[in-house]
């Protein structure tokens, strides 16, 4: 197919490089890796934080989404890692800290829950079920599954496909990750039964990341993770796309 649009809706790792988040349109960023060498272009809807249900919200109710779908070649789904990152407080919960008044009360409680949040994340992974995550899996799969049938609604054939969750090593979840497998999972159990292509992110930067080359955040890939996804993705679409 000639110069294919590529859409990709995700979280930070969709824009996020070895040192800070980059803009949408850098060309090192995995999506435009992966639609330069199939000769197309990418655009990236995401935010830091997103989860599935985020996804589906943007698919739902942003209009610029809706003029990217009609246009695309392909969807890719990039959300399910911070799904599965521990979550001490709920996302729900979490997400109103920036709400908080006054000011110096809403530091204290930002600057409380980013000290304890290492030590929770270790401590409930202990437990059986490892503890809050930052959705359940039951819930990701819920929220791709709504995607899935919505795109399909409006754009009928249009091939999807979905990433699975990385990895990391990041200090502000104390290197804790018991949710990745149960996520993994049930991603890759919904997206086979829905004939949803997938890409495992984590074999392709596990090294990089764990042994420190990424950002150093622990959980941000550096720029050969992003070059690394995006051929990888590419050599995905390319079978897909016709």
């Amino acid at each position: 197919m000639p110069d294919p649009l590529v859409v990709v809706l995700g979280d930070s790792l969709a824009f996020h490089g070895p040192d800070r988040p980059e803009p949408a349109d850098d060309p090192r960023l995995w999506p435009h890796v992966a639609a330069a060498a199939l000769g197309g272009r990418a655009e990236i809807v995401a935010r830091s934080g997103w989860t599935a249900r985020h996804v589906w919200q943007a698919v739902a109710e942003d209009p610029r989404v809706w003029v990217l779908l009609r246009h695309a070649d392909v969807l890719v789904l990039g959300a399910s890692g911070m799904d599965a990152l521990p979550s001490p407080l709920p996302t729900a919960v979490r997400e109103l800290i920036p709400s908080l008044r006054p000011a110096p009360l809403r530091r204290v409680v930002r600057d409380g829950y980013l000290r304890a949040q290492p030590r929770l994340s270790r401590a409930f992974a202990t437990l059986p079920g490892g503890g809050p995550a930052g959705l359940p899996a039951r819930l990701t799969v819920d929220y791709l599954e709504r995607c899935r049938v919505a795109v399909g609604a409006v754009r009928p054939g249009l091939p999807l496909l979905t990433l699975l969750p990385s990895v990391h090593r990041a200090g502000v979840y104390g290197g804790a990750h018991p949710h990745r497998p149960p996520t993994l999972r049930a991603v890759r159990s919904w997206a086979r039964a829905h004939g949803v292509a997938e890409l495992d992110v984590a074999p392709l930067v596990a090294e990089h990341v764990l042994a420190g080359y990424g950002n150093p955040d622990g959980m941000h890939w550096g720029w050969a993770g992003h070059r690394a996804v995006g051929e990888a993705l590419a050599v995905e679409l390319s079978g897909i796309l016709t």
